[in-house]
């Protein structure tokens, strides 16, 4: 540690120069939620300092603060500190109170809005719009309220030109116009030039009443770089901002307005309390604004004068620790060049770059320009290919990296570095992809990006850790191997050694197993074995199906079919407690139990399921919410899934709806039979992610296990092998070693599952398709005996086992065509004869 400490101090001068201590010290002392973490997503927040928050505390618990609105002693002091905090954030910018003012917001998209909507009531004719590419989301929608026309500049030098016809007097439209762009490209820190706003002013100055305006969104330039309101001939006549990008708390914006500009918001139809020096309320429709200042006049209601007094304390705890916002840009400024270049010197094993970094059209590169440290990239395999970018979010998050992936709330930045056009943009829509989705490459192209950000308190480790990370998972060393190669003497074999060793059904998705008993012969139907997934978890305010990535502990929740009585009981098992508790609910559908009974009085809603849409029934009972969100801590309750709606369909992604009529059923609460057609390769399920039934094999484990303990690298520690229950299988598939002594050398298969594109299980041989892989998320790292997190297995699946950049194990699996009529079962220990 001491020397890596010194190593560090080696690199630059402006690495944590002008701080109160070393920014490894800071770190210890202000930030010991980082030290688990490598954190490099400050764009989207930074952590805040433990003295801030202490700072804060004494604060509060030091004075009594009322609402600002009244004479009392206790409204007075609210009113006062929040006037001088004010006044002490305008300084932080450098702002003449003379010349501007500053309007508390929830943050920098209320502080756009409030200036649209004043422009919009400012004149009976509308406004027209103005915005860079390279604005964020919250720039775009003001697109939404300018009348006048709009038009977005595609580049610096189409807004060059634009301002030059304004200079020229090409421009005759005598509409108000605003212009707006970011200081900083929240995508890809590019800085944009502030030269405009003099430029536009200058260009449209006359002897009447100003029209045309800028507004600038500063939100992501300020988190690490000063911003100088110092000269107001060069500032623009609004400027957005969020401090807790700056500080890390509190949420809190402002809207800086140039105080010659002040006059856009006298048209503003909306007041509040508190805006207003009288009202009347009937007959004439009157109310007097108050004049004093613009802040008086847009603070609508109470101000939320806790979160501005505990600015206060970020204030001052910021200078205390950083000493400038010039020490910040510095430090940081050093370490994104640092990373930069060694992300720019990665390649793989045939000399192909490894990061595709996003930088200007307008440059040869980064340096030829002025960037803030945030670097946006995708990966690249040797071959070329990209790496989708969730995986490498999954992957990081396994490790304790967190970054950001995504469109970035850029649409139209990031669209243009990817090459996507409007048409495109519209079909991948159509075919599925959303906000925050998994559909990272489409027709070829990449549909996101990657952005680390870095902040005050970052460090050379946090570099070095990212730069090791990339190395060990995503630098070909050597070439590429076919990690499915599956021995030529396995798949010449007519005779079955493979065999069901055992079968799970996980009635409440996301929750713990139930292992149907050796001796028990089991239902099948197309969606899958009989309960399985037909109940889940539904948060109670947004009615998303829980899953067990977010709540580990959901492994923890253990159902049991009692066939005999007919219910499925609920264990919550916690090695904590001594004591088990229990829920039991009936598995019949037509029990009349069902709405009679408190416990399961039932209503239907729509609820979220892996992003699809459904409706389900809701266990509405409060004995039954509490029972399940006491235990997870986040209020939830039972659903299930009911007969009448059509099942979902496992390709394409997005439900495929079709009704059928309920025909009943072998087994109380099966599945229904259906008659209906089904398209090619969509396949019905219920509540699972991907298709009916997954597979996988006992031999891969074995090996996957092997594969880990083998490349463990954490010092003499070897990694502890994985359970198969971690996988979640509906079956696991073992072989008979010594059913076949023929083979040669090879006692077991691991991996012949990937060739497999068909098999017959049972007596009946019964016959089943093979979808394709299961794509695997960090979910297979949660224990599901104890609900712990660790690396593995997803860390080595991650470097051995991908198909098109995806991360796989096991195999999806349906009935096939000819077994959907008549009672179909399996049990353990059927001989399983794949294709």
């Amino acid at each position: 540690m001491i020397e890596s400490a010194v190593k560090q101090q080696t690199y630059h001068s402006n690495y944590s120069k002008g701080y109160s201590n070393d920014v490894d010290v800071l770190r210890d002392l202000e930030y010991p939620n980082l030290k688990e973490t490598t954190y490099l997503d400050h764009a989207a927040t930074t952590p805040y300092a433990k003295s801030l928050i202490e700072a804060f505390s004494r604060d509060l618990t030091g004075n009594l603060f009322g609402n600002p609105h009244s004479a009392s002693l206790s409204s007075q002091l609210t009113t006062h500190r929040i006037d001088d905090i004010r006044l002490r954030t305008l300084q932080f910018f450098k702002a003449d109170p003379e010349v501007f003012d500053l309007v508390f917001v929830a943050n920098a998209t209320a502080g756009i809005k409030l200036v649209a909507e004043a422009l919009r009531d400012s004149d009976e004719s509308g406004f027209w719009y103005g915005y860079h590419i390279d604005s964020h989301t919250s720039l775009v929608g003001v697109r939404g309220l300018a009348d006048c026309g709009r038009e977005c500049m595609l580049s610096d030098e189409e807004a060059d030109r634009w301002i030059a016809d304004l200079g020229r007097g090409n421009d005759k439209d005598a509409s108000t116009r605003l212009f707006a762009y970011p200081a900083q490209s929240n995508m890809t820190g590019r800085r944009l030039p502030l030269r405009w706003c003099k430029e536009i002013r200058d260009a449209t100055r006359t002897d009447g009443p100003q029209r045309t305006f800028t507004l600038l969104d500063v939100a992501s330039l300020v988190s690490t770089s000063p911003f100088d309101l110092s000269d107001p001939s060069v500032a623009p006549d609004f400027a957005v901002l969020s401090f807790y990008k700056i500080f890390g708390f509190p949420d809190l914006g402002a809207l800086i307005v140039r105080k010659d500009a002040g006059h856009v918001f006298q048209g503003r139809r909306y007041f509040g309390g508190g805006t207003v020096d009288m009202v009347v309320t009937h007959g004439d429709q009157w109310h007097a604004k108050k004049e004093s200042s613009v802040h008086d006049k847009l603070e609508d209601g109470t101000l939320p004068f806790h979160n501005i007094i505990a600015l206060d304390s970020a204030l001052r705890t910021h200078c205390r620790l950083y000493g400038s916002m010039e020490n910040i840009s510095a430090h940081t400024r050093f370490l994104a060049d640092e990373l930069f270049k060694q992300l720019s010197s990665k390649v793989h094993w045939n000399g192909r770059r490894v990061c595709h970094i996003f930088t200007s059209s307008a440059s040869s590169g980064r340096a030829a320009l002025n960037y803030g440290p945030v670097i946006t990239f995708n990966l690249q395999d040797s071959r070329g290919r990209w790496v989708g970018k969730s995986e490498v979010e999954k992957m990081a998050a396994v490790k304790n990296i967190q970054i950001r992936s995504g469109t970035l709330c850029n649409p139209g930045g990031m669209t243009a570095q990817l090459g996507l056009g409007d048409e495109e943009m519209k079909r991948n829509f159509a075919a599925g992809q959303r906000c925050g989705d998994d559909n990272d490459i489409i027709d070829g192209k990449p549909t996101g990006a990657l952005r680390v950000s870095l902040g005050a308190m970052t460090n050379m480790r946090d570099i070095e850790v990212l730069l090791a990370f990339i190395d060990e998972f995503y630098v070909e060393k050597v070439p590429e191997l076919d990690v499915f190669h599956v021995p030529v003497a396995a798949m010449h074999t007519s005779e079955s050694h493979f065999y069901v060793e055992s079968l799970c059904v996980y009635p409440i998705k996301s929750c713990g197993s139930f292992k149907v008993p050796s001796g028990q012969r089991w239902e099948i139907k197309r969606e899958g074995l009989t309960w399985d997934r037909e109940w889940c978890l539904i948060h109670q305010g947004t009615g998303v199906a829980l899953n067990q990535k977010r709540y580990p502990r959901m492994a923890l929740i253990h159902p049991y079919i009692d066939l005999n009585r007919g219910v499925l009981r609920i264990t919550l098992s916690d090695h904590s407690c001594s004591d088990s508790q229990y829920l039991e609910v009936s598995l019949t559908r037509d029990d009349p139990d069902l709405i009679a009974t408190e416990m399961c009085r039932n209503s239907t809603k729509k609820s979220t399921v892996c992003g699809d849409s459904v409706t389900v029934q809701v266990y509405s009972s409060p004995s039954v919410s509490t029972f399940f969100s006491e235990f997870l801590g986040v209020p939830c309750t039972l659903a299930r899934f009911p007969p009448q709606t059509s099942p979902r369909y496992s390709k394409p992604r997005r439900p495929f709806i079709r009704r059928t009529k309920h025909t009943g059923s072998d087994m109380p609460g099966s599945f229904p039979e259906r008659s209906t057609f089904l398209p090619e390769r969509q396949n019905p399920i219920l509540l699972s992610n991907e298709s009916p039934i997954l597979l996988i094999s006992r031999s891969s484990v074995n090996r996957l296990n092997e594969t880990i303990k083998a490349t463990s690298k954490n010092g003499n520690r070897i990694n502890r092998a994985v359970a198969a229950d971690v996988f979640r299988a509906n079956v696991v598939v073992a072989e008979n070693t010594s059913h076949n002594p023929s083979l040669p050398s090879i006692v077991e298969q691991p991996y012949a599952e990937d060739n497999w594109t068909s098999l017959c299980i049972g007596p009946e041989n019964l016959q089943f398709d093979v979808l394709g892989h299961c794509q695997r998320c960090q979910m297979v790292c949660i224990d599901q005996l104890t609900a712990t997190r660790s690396e593995e297995p997803f860390a080595t699946l991650a470097k051995t086992r991908k198909v098109d950049g995806k991360v796989v194990f096991g195999r999806h699996m349906c009935l096939s065509a000819n077994s959907f009529t008549g009672t179909k079962t399996i049990m353990v220990g059927d001989a399983i004869l794949p294709s």
